[in-house]
């Protein structure tokens, strides 16, 4: 069983989600702030995080960034009644995989639970899928139809983390730390270079796209 730790304020809200995911098969463990939520960590595992934003001692997006420190991979779903376009990037840029704006659905907020932990789980095989197009960390290899191509290490890497997350804006010194690392001396354009050759490589792919946000980053979009 799946187990998911809300940080969330508002009582109600909290139960609420608590009753969809429990209906659903999940164990969920309330929490009142990001704090609880860091605290609860040091001692117990959990699944996936469902985050508010707006929280007292500790935020959403304080939460997010300890628990990207702690566990790289593990999912964030960050909800918030903030749906302005700097908040989603800020909650993107401290390490949140989705985003859901309240009023939430809660039959949507479970479907998304479900990609998030389906997402994990590929990535904790070194394997994941977009469409038909197979992605093998092992290898290094990209196959799509019986064809396959094995791709240079910090070219895979970068489609790989990109396309984890469908619809994810990464900012180039993002990718810069994560694939060549913190103390690399290489130039920021030389993400553009590597994201380049990918998009060449992959124009013809039916299954995703690479897009350059002008001035922000880039992102896979499923086609």
């Amino acid at each position: 069983m799946f187990k998911i730790l809300i940080a969330e304020d508002d009582g109600e809200v909290r139960q609420l989600f608590e009753r969809v995911l429990t209906k659903h098969g999940y164990l969920p463990i309330g929490v009142s702030n990001g704090q609880e939520a860091l605290d609860y960590l040091e001692h117990d595992y959990v699944d996936l995080i469902i985050s508010d934003v707006m929280m007292p001692k500790l935020d959403g997006y304080a939460l997010a960034q300890a628990v990207r420190e702690m566990n790289p991979t593990m999912p964030i779903l960050m909800i918030t009644a903030k749906g302005a376009f700097d908040d989603i990037s800020l909650g993107f840029s401290s390490g949140a995989d989705d985003y859901m704006i309240k009023p939430i659905n809660v039959n949507e907020m479970v479907l998304r639970v479900r990609a998030l932990l389906r997402r994990a789980e590929m990535i904790s095989e070194r394997r994941q899928k977009i469409g038909d197009t197979l992605m093998e960390c092992d290898s290094l290899t990209v196959s799509h139809n019986g064809e396959s191509i094995v791709l240079p290490q910090k070219e895979f890497m970068l489609l790989y983390k990109m396309a984890a997350y469908p619809g994810k804006i990464f900012t180039r010194q993002q990718l810069m730390d994560d694939i060549w690392g913190y103390a690399s001396n290489s130039e920021l354009h030389t993400v553009d270079v590597h994201i380049g050759r990918l998009r060449e490589r992959f124009k013809d792919n039916p299954d995703f796209k690479i897009v350059t946000l002008r001035g922000v980053g880039f992102k896979v979009v499923k086609a």
